[in-house]
């Protein structure tokens, strides 16, 4: 097991409270009690009044007639605000946007931006190409609803966290060779991106910590219906891709026991070689996630802060 002295003090209690069973031996039971944890999580941060959301069905969404978005909106605006497609954690396999109501409005307050938070389809029952077209839906969503949510559809960003920064990738591969909608923007937290766990930093034993490696293989086994290893689409695993020429300015940031260190390392790397504006931000001590497990540390409160800064650049703000 990885030395515990190596985690930032305060993130310790994420290990001291991380729901103890095998997330795999009933995935339905797991989502139900991942779901909980992660709402009591969220229920520490305090409920802003200036800050209201709502939900949406959008119906045109091809073959998932109950796609799902949550925005959340200032309840003062002084014209159109910037908007984020923001989208959610969990492995392409878990996750929802019901337990981030406390995170996303803090986002709006601190950046003053309009989210619209994607409930994607899951893995596997959902494999790709599923979830990334819910994605994709709910950004054409979010354009076509622009003047009626008081979006400025010319600052539009894309983020998530984990598999929804994967998914954000993705998106952003897509819609550059679509050329539907123009993307300022993309916000990825610890992505996952990389289907071959060959990096060094998959090798890790971080039983106990986090997302490891058989959760990763898992997950990928998941979300590519069990074409592990293969030779999927560029847009399924964005690290395959060979073109990352003119994608919209990137922000990566990752812990240093995180699984998708290396990867996230590499990817960065290359979206600077192709001249794609980028920032990396590695964060010493810091596990997968943590500035979602353990929000108040100051560990994740200097990530907040990144996010929002780096948001409030990229918008113009």
């Amino acid at each position: 097991m990885l030395d515990i002295k190596h985690i930032d003090p305060e993130l310790l209690v994420a290990l001291e409270d991380r729901p103890d069973f095998d997330i795999w031996q009933n995935l339905p039971e797991t989502r139900v009690k991942l779901k909980k944890f992660a709402e009591s999580l969220d229920a520490h941060l305090p409920i802003m009044d200036h800050v209201v959301f709502a939900d949406y069905q959008i119906p045109e969404a091809g073959d998932n007639a109950d796609l799902r978005v949550r925005v959340y909106r200032p309840v003062k605006t002084d014209g159109p605000l910037p908007g984020l497609l923001w989208i959610h954690g969990g492995g392409y396999v878990m996750g929802s946007i019901d337990v981030e109501v406390g995170l996303m409005q803090r986002l709006v307050d601190e950046v003053g931006c309009v989210v619209v938070s994607v409930e994607y389809r899951l893995a596997p029952e959902h494999p790709y190409p599923a979830p990334l077209d819910d994605c994709y839906q709910a950004l054409a969503w979010l354009f076509a609803r622009s003047a009626e949510l008081g979006i400025d559809e010319e600052n539009v960003a894309i983020g998530g966290i984990s598999a929804g920064a994967g998914l954000a990738s993705g998106l952003a591969l897509m819609a550059r060779d679509r050329g539907d909608y123009r993307i300022v923007y993309q916000l990825l937290l610890c992505p996952m991106l990389d289907d071959l766990n060959e990096q060094p930093s998959t090798h890790m034993d971080l039983t106990g910590i986090g997302w490891d490696r058989r959760s990763n293989q898992k997950g990928w086994q998941a979300y590519l219906a069990g074409h592990y290893d293969a030779n999927v689409h560029d847009y399924a695993v964005p690290s395959r891709v060979d073109d990352l020429s003119r994608l919209p300015p990137a922000y990566l940031s990752v812990g240093s026991l995180d699984l998708f260190l290396d990867e996230n390392l590499r990817y960065a790397r290359r979206l600077l070689a192709a001249e794609v504006p980028t920032e990396l931000h590695v964060f010493p001590g810091g596990m997968h996630g943590f500035e979602y497990r353990v929000p108040g540390a100051r560990l994740s409160s200097r990530a907040h802060y990144l996010n929002y800064e780096i948001l409030r650049h990229a918008f113009r703000r």
